[in-house]
């Protein structure tokens, strides 16, 4: 399906920003992006910058009429979205990751960018938000991203996923019950969360194993983060 577009963006009055002004305050976005990026252990090429701008512009222009991200700071998103996103990047195994609960396609988009030799498959049950993803898949030329729409506890993958990435997706007991179907033995799961409990942690039983559970620091972002690596050690 050919996704619509979104209302045209309305160009800014006398009370806006002076364009100029706008475009010197960006001028120095790709290099403020690389160097966070490379504090997360993430290398990214000036092209692959570029396109995960483009992919904040345009996740600002549809936002607006399909209510995307409640994040609308520029600077904000870049932390909240991007880097936050490109923090999973060395902790990534194999060559086939999905993402489940993508939403507006984070960290499944900027993922794809920075790692274009593996295949992205962008999980989530809006409709309306898989829209939005393959759209900016097709308009930033990513060949390693497909969509899927369903639940996830009723989705099988053959062959499985070498890692499942999750964002804020639910509790970690419930997240591996319902990732069952997309991650085979050896396959691991990485979740991504903000404030991390040992209650939590004690949820995870049966066939998997906590490998690590570090804290991150996401430049410029003052929030906390912490990733929840786990492996499925048998079915």
């Amino acid at each position: 399906m050919v996704p619509a577009e979104p209302p045209p963006e309305r160009r800014s009055g006398a009370g806006g920003p002076a364009p100029l002004q706008a475009a010197h305050s960006r001028a120095g976005e790709p290099a403020r992006l690389i160097e966070g990026a490379r504090r997360l252990g993430c290398v990214l090429t000036g092209d692959s910058a570029d396109r995960l701008l483009r992919l904040l512009d345009e996740l600002t222009r549809w936002g607006r009429a399909y209510n995307l991200t409640s994040i609308h700071d520029r600077e904000e998103l870049i932390t909240h979205h991007l880097l936050d996103s490109l923090s999973v990047h060395p902790y990534l195994r194999g060559e086939r990751i999905a993402d489940v609960g993508t939403g507006a396609g984070f960290p499944g988009l900027p993922l794809a960018i920075a790692a274009p030799q593996r295949a992205f498959t962008l999980i989530d049950a809006s409709q309306k938000k898989l829209r939005f993803v393959s759209h900016a898949a097709r308009l930033l030329g990513l060949d390693n991203v497909k969509t899927l729409h369903g639940r996830v506890e009723r989705l099988h993958l053959s062959p499985p996923c070498d890692t499942v990435v999750a964002r804020a997706f639910a509790p970690l007991g419930e997240l591996l019950e319902r990732i069952q179907g997309l991650c085979g033995v050896g396959g691991r799961v990485v979740a991504m969360k903000g404030r991390l409990h040992a209650a939590e942690l004690a949820e995870v039983t049966g066939p998997w194993q906590v490998i690590e559970s570090p804290a991150l620091q996401i430049p410029g972002l003052g929030e906390a983060r912490h990733l929840v690596v786990l492996e499925r050690r048998e079915r």
